[in-house]
């Protein structure tokens, strides 16, 4: 008896992998899952042993800059990175940025005297708003919004700027008031060079992507 081939009827087109497989998707959720697991061993374990203490500054920024830039080269010229990056829902990105009321952080340790102003007030105030307006989309948009939505790409926007005032008062800081930084060689801090802005600064850039790809009508 010759069986009925299975009708694809109702079935999720972003769950569908490479024909006859059926799990692509899955699969590279997974490999994404386990190297970022993977990258956050390594930077906890390089922070620890000491890493950031090698060079003199700005050394933490220059290597912000080259992760960051890593994860760029690998977007440009990986097809499969890049497919994955644009199947990554918006909740879940939004919901990654929720690590940046690690700004509440930085304001205690203003008033303990370990991060100076600049950094820790302004730059943990802004952290904490984006983190804040994040939230607040999270509960706006009870079903998944498009990346192409005015109010995920302003809050883009904003948290871009932001994110790129702290790097950049962090980086001016440590040149001019050495030791002033220090707190950001040591983890759990030290996790933020070596980590999660890189993964931050890239999610603002696939993001915007994404959008001006929405915005023209394309994929």
């Amino acid at each position: 008896m010759t069986r009925r081939p299975r009708s694809t009827r109702g079935r999720d087109p972003t769950r569908a992998g490479r024909p006859g497989s059926g799990r692509g998707p899955s699969v590279s959720h997974r490999v994404a899952l386990v190297a970022l697991a993977l990258w956050l061993g390594a930077a906890t374990l390089f922070t620890a042993l000491g890493g950031l203490h090698v060079a003199p500054a700005p050394f933490p920024q220059t290597l912000l800059a080259g992760l960051t830039g890593a994860l760029g080269v690998g977007y440009a010229l990986s097809p499969t990175f890049r497919d994955w990056t644009g199947r990554v829902p918006p909740r879940v990105v939004l919901a990654f940025h929720l690590t940046r009321f690690v700004g509440v952080h930085f304001l205690a340790l203003y008033d303990a005297g370990r991060l100076p102003f600049a950094f820790a007030v302004l730059g943990g105030i802004g952290d904490i708003v984006v983190a804040s307006l994040a939230l607040l989309l999270l509960a706006v948009f009870r079903s998944e919004p498009r990346a192409g939505s005015p109010a995920i790409q302003v809050w883009n926007l904003l948290g871009l700027l932001d994110i790129l005032f702290v790097v950049r008062t962090a980086r001016r800081l440590a040149l001019e008031e050495p030791g002033s930084m220090d707190a950001l060689l040591e983890l759990p801090l030290g996790l933020l060079p070596t980590f999660l802005v890189p993964c931050i600064l890239f999610s603002h850039g696939v993001l915007l992507a994404r959008g001006i790809r929405a915005w023209r009508g394309g994929n």
